[in-house]
């Protein structure tokens, strides 16, 4: 059962930033558009990028929340406000931003780093 345990937290992790998307889209950009807004929700996983400013680049008892400039306050008030921009393409990157910090603050919580 332990092994099982230890694969709970990066299946959900990694469930939520890769399929978790697909969902959040068909529930909200309708049939027309669900499929190329769920790519762009997992398109703004790109805000990882900002670990490689961190040394060491990967450290799994180091909470990204407020550590990583992506990851940040400020940068999650800049995807919040960027709902608000009527291309819907935009609002697709904005959420899928946002889930991601939600997925990652998740993640530190499952973790006790946060």
């Amino acid at each position: 059962m332990s092994s099982l345990s230890s694969l709970l937290p990066p299946l959900i992790h990694y469930g939520f930033h890769f399929v978790a998307p697909f969902v959040i889209a068909r529930l909200l950009f309708g049939r027309a558009r669900w499929l190329v807004a769920a790519g762009l929700m997992i398109m703004a996983n790109v805000i990882d990028a900002d670990h490689l400013l961190a040394t060491p680049i990967f450290d799994p008892n180091r909470c990204s929340i407020g550590f990583h400039p992506l990851h940040s306050e400020l940068a999650a008030v800049a995807y919040a406000a960027a709902l608000l921009v009527p291309d819907w393409k935009v609002r697709a990157l904005a959420l899928g931003a946002l889930w991601h910090l939600a997925t990652d603050g998740l993640d530190c919580v499952m973790q006790g780093t946060w």
